[in-house]
């Protein structure tokens, strides 16, 4: 029997790697195992990741806590159905994603994936309109740059001009979209932003069932940052018209800005919250949906009384069981700590590069460091030189980012530093 895992030609024949083209996809690397922040290739190179597996992996690879957590569960049960079912996993997971979200919420839908998350909080929404008696408000709103998903509700509040749905646009929902914050990071509430939130508003309220934005940061549509400034109108007015209010911190969650949630430094609280990601500390898919109290009343005072929502692998007890060893792993940790020097060695060995003609801008917060390039980046060719380097970076249009683990040291966040310079 041929060894698929060695079989690049059918890798590249048969397996879809996202965002590519299955006949003629950008080149891939295999893997022959992880440790710490560095990924080791089958042909003997070591990687830093800088990554951090797509915002997840922020406790490094292999970490023998979670290694146990999964090995611990896999012994007592790997899945049940959570229909008509409970299990320890999911009940502490539960308890423990409220006190992180300092009891700002009730309730918590323990979902599959990031997609799936924002599926649910933007069908909570629907529902809770209905059940509220406000039929008219079948509408979602979202922001210019933003990106929720890759699943059908989540594409229809993603970017409908520049984001990655754009072939999608005549069959998606016609959400309603606000321009993309001008309100810079330390900055007053833009008149700009003022005008475009008021004039959005008084044209939609009334059919507006919620908003979704990605608070502070917008991830892949763009790696943009903007004030909470903005986020507190933005609130004021969801108040004052009868929408609620979604973040999407699936990116964000679990430390990425400084804070454990982009809600809790931007001082606002929605009415309903997406977290994924690094929930497993990238062990496995797992997302959650945080909604108030008032949120799941209205929804079931709705005509089915039931939230319409159920996943096959919803509670799954063995991501549960991760995702209480990754939680208790970060709580324990010097996690605040580590990204703050993360932030300030990004800041010292990053910013100078807006001085290089080809760079548009340089974006720093939290553990998360941005170059965007004036021209976009050819990925097949900048990942070759990437891995070249020992390093691996995966850009993105114009924008070479890192996200790197809250464990990376000086020594390995400086190599993936120092070749993002070389770059540019």
């Amino acid at each position: 029997m041929t060894d698929i895992m060695t079989d690049t030609a059918f890798d590249r024949d048969h397996l879809w790697h996202p965002y590519t083209s299955i006949t003629s996809p950008l080149p891939t690397y295999e893997v022959s195992h992880c440790e710490g922040v560095n990924i080791h290739l089958k042909t003997g190179e070591s990687l830093v990741d800088g990554m951090s597996s797509w915002w997840s992996v922020i406790h490094g690879y292999n970490h023998p806590k979670l290694n146990q957590a999964l090995i611990d569960q896999s012994k007592k049960m790997s899945h049940v159905m959570f229909g008509g079912f409970t299990h320890e996993p999911a009940v502490t997971l539960g308890k423990i994603l409220l006190d992180m979200t300092n009891q700002a919420f009730e309730q918590v839908f323990i979902a599959d994936s990031g997609s799936v998350s924002v599926e649910v909080a933007l069908k909570m929404a629907l529902q809770y309109q209905q059940g509220i008696g406000k039929d008219q408000k079948t509408r979602l709103g979202a922001l210019l740059g933003g990106y929720h998903g890759d699943t059908l509700g989540a594409m229809s509040v993603c970017d409908p001009e520049n984001g990655m749905h754009t072939l999608f646009n005549d069959y998606l929902p016609k959400n309603h979209f606000l321009p993309r914050p001008t309100t810079k990071p330390n900055q007053p509430l833009s008149i700009e932003d003022k005008t475009n939130l008021d004039i959005y508003f008084n044209q939609y309220g009334k059919e507006l069932a919620a908003v979704i934005v990605e608070p502070l940061v917008q991830g892949a549509g763009g790696m943009y940052f903007y004030d909470k400034a903005y986020l507190k109108q933005l609130k004021n007015l969801c108040e004052q018209h009868g929408v609620l209010l979604i973040f999407d911190e699936i990116a964000t969650g679990f430390g990425r800005t400084g804070e454990l949630f982009a809600f809790i430094e931007a001082g606002i609280t929605p009415d309903i919250l997406c977290v994924g990601k690094a929930i497993t500390g990238g062990y496995m898919t797992l997302a959650a949906t945080l909604c108030t109290d008032e949120v799941s009343k209205g929804i079931c005072a709705s005509k089915s009384g039931v939230f319409m929502h159920g996943p096959t692998f919803m509670g799954n007890p063995l991501a549960c069981a991760v995702a209480i060893a990754s939680c208790e792993l970060l709580l324990e940790s010097n996690w605040q700590s580590q990204v703050q020097q993360i932030e300030k060695q990004l800041k010292e060995e990053l910013l100078p590069l807006t001085e290089s003609n080809k760079v548009e801008d340089v974006r720093i917060k939290g553990a998360m460091g941005i170059i965007e390039m004036k021209q976009p980046i050819d990925v097949a060719s900048a990942q070759k030189h990437f891995v070249s380097e020992g390093v691996w970076i995966r850009p993105f249009g114009k924008l070479l980012y890192i996200t790197p683990p809250y464990i990376i040291d000086k020594k390995a966040l400086s190599k993936l530093t120092h070749v993002m310079s070389s770059f540019t």
